[in-house]
């Protein structure tokens, strides 16, 4: 299987050395994505949780659209929370982005820290 790494100049800037997506065939994986301004990766977005996780949604919306995918072709998402008492605020926002009868699979993580001190951070496989 031939492998195609993407990174796209409209995209979010990157926060480290790596593809904004990996296309194996007819799958994208997005790497995940921070609450970064789209044109400064060392800013996050001002705000707590909700605003941290509606950048994030919207940095990987612009990947797949670049990356020709959409939300409606995400098979699964893995979350990546600093403090699990945000769990339920943050899914209030990321099941905003999604029709609730189309809801990709999912893992929530626990984690001790983030890049660039984010709260959250996503990331996503899709289909092509």
């Amino acid at each position: 299987m031939e492998l195609e790494h993407l990174i796209f100049s409209q995209g979010p800037q990157r926060v480290a050395p790596f593809s904004h997506a990996v296309r194996a065939g007819e799958y994208l994986f997005i790497t995940g994505q921070m609450p970064t301004l789209k044109n400064d990766s060392t800013k996050l977005v001002e705000g707590g949780i909700e605003e941290q996780t509606r950048q994030v949604m919207k940095n990987l919306i612009d990947v797949l659209n670049a990356a020709g995918s959409s939300l409606e072709k995400v098979i699964f998402a893995r979350v990546y929370l600093v403090n699990f008492h945000d769990f339920n605020r943050m899914n209030e926002v990321y099941s905003s982005f999604f029709k609730s009868d189309k809801l990709p699979g999912r893992t929530c993580i626990g984690v001790t820290g983030l890049a660039v001190g984010s709260l959250v951070e996503i990331d996503f496989v899709a289909a092509v």
